[in-house]
């Protein structure tokens, strides 16, 4: 295949890239700006885009937040590769804090009483969560009884609390996200007319 990696990565270094990209989270989050900067699109458009993926990252429904942001950038008239890349604010380096953050207030909201123990186990209760889900939504086709008291234990104990608690720093952070785009894009575009503009006029002028 034309685009398969020439260095076959062992599969614990593939999950170490993962978890730690080479150069650091830093220069990943560098190149995704240059490939947000270069998006053919109108600042505001762009901002849709990357407003969609960065709501629809604090919400609990992992392994469907590119569709989610997809179809909601696409609402929005935002731009879908955008929403992508605005999905990335949920990553390995932040998913712990960001999770942690909509339980607690989401509990706190509901006035629930937290329970230090699933905050501590939550990725395996996320995990046997949507084991169950799965199960669920593959029953008419394997005959596998899904486990509804565990998937209403986790809708109460997980899902409800986290959509309740995701929404304030949700939109917090996509305000944030869309007003620091629509600078940032606006400005690269600026710039790169001028010097597109600079070029021209060079080009245009005698030549002495």
């Amino acid at each position: 295949m034309v685009f398969r990696r020439r260095d076959r990565r062992p599969p614990l270094r593939a999950l170490r890239e993962a978890l730690w990209p080479r150069g650091g989270w830093g220069r990943a989050v560098g190149y995704m700006s240059l490939r947000l900067r270069r998006l053919p699109d109108s600042p505001e458009k762009i901002a849709r885009g990357i407003a969609a993926g960065v709501i629809v990252s604090f919400t609990p429904l992992y392994g469907l937040h590119f569709v989610l942001s997809m179809a909601l950038a696409w609402a929005i008239r935002g731009n879908i590769v955008a929403s992508l890349i605005g999905t990335f604010i949920n990553n390995p380096a932040t998913i712990v804090p960001i999770s942690a953050l909509c339980m607690a207030l989401g509990y706190w909201i509901l006035g629930l009483p937290l329970d230090r123990r699933l905050m501590d186990n939550l990725g395996q209760a996320f995990a046997e969560g949507l084991a169950d889900v799965w199960t669920m939504l593959v029953y008419p086709f394997t005959g596998n009884t899904p486990d509804w008291v565990g998937l209403r234990h986790f809708a109460e104990l997980i899902l409800i609390p986290y959509f309740v608690g995701g929404i304030l720093p949700g939109l917090v952070a996509t305000a944030i996200c869309y007003w620091l785009t629509v600078g940032i894009v606006r400005a690269y575009q600026a710039a790169r007319r001028r010097k597109l503009q600079a070029r021209l006029q060079r080009l245009a002028a005698p030549e002495e």
